[in-house]
């Protein structure tokens, strides 16, 4: 009973979501499993743990605010970007990744789940050209000030960025705390970085 399973551990973090979301989730889980097993794109090697994923990339849905556009820096197999784009089907979606098998499968997967809310763009952050997004996010992908250096073009006063951190995080904000107004969210060994906009 997989299909239960997700849906139980979205209802016990209040991530409330449809039906057809929760099983395009459970598609998307499919789907990672059967690659991984190939190509090797992730750490998680059994659904549990992709479905330990999936809660880490949805979990700030409970506190932030939705976007209509928003660019995931380093996508890697889908954390968070593809599975806030599930999520999110009404928002515009851009998942930036160099690297070629990952962007393979981030491609298959989005065309597989009918996602038509996603583009990937096979390329670096710095060299991603859009008008300023509203939200960034970025999980396990360098430090934050170089984040917010990355993404400058891209970005404006009201771009907002949601960072996956580990415990690293507090000495990467006093870095660059004078120009942000944020908050951390602490959940388990996960510090989500809220960037509300730059003061």
């Amino acid at each position: 009973m997989k299909s239960e399973e997700l849906k139980r551990r979205l209802a016990a973090e209040n991530i409330i979501l449809s039906h057809e979301i929760i099983m395009k989730l459970e598609r998307f889980a499919a789907l990672l499993h059967e690659w991984n097993q190939i190509h090797n794109l992730t750490g998680a090697k059994n659904i549990e743990a992709i479905y330990d994923n999936i809660i880490d990339s949805l979990y700030p849905l409970t506190f932030i605010e939705k976007p209509k556009t928003l660019l995931d820096v380093g996508t890697g197999a889908g954390f968070p970007g593809l599975v806030l784009a599930i999520a999110l089907p009404q928002t515009e979606v851009v998942l930036a990744e160099p690297l070629k098998k990952r962007v393979s499968f981030l491609k298959y997967a989005a065309i597989d789940l009918e996602l038509s809310n996603v583009s990937v763009e096979a390329k670096r952050v710095e060299k991603v050209e859009h008008v300023p997004f509203e939200l960034i996010s970025s999980r396990a992908v360098t430090n934050t000030r170089l984040l917010l250096e990355l993404t400058e073009n891209i970005s404006n006063e009201q771009t907002a960025y949601l960072f996956y951190k580990g415990s690293r995080v507090f000495d990467e904000v006093a870095d660059v705390q004078h120009q942000l107004d944020y908050d951390i969210v602490q959940k388990n060994q996960r510090n989500y970085l809220y960037i509300k906009g730059k003061v």
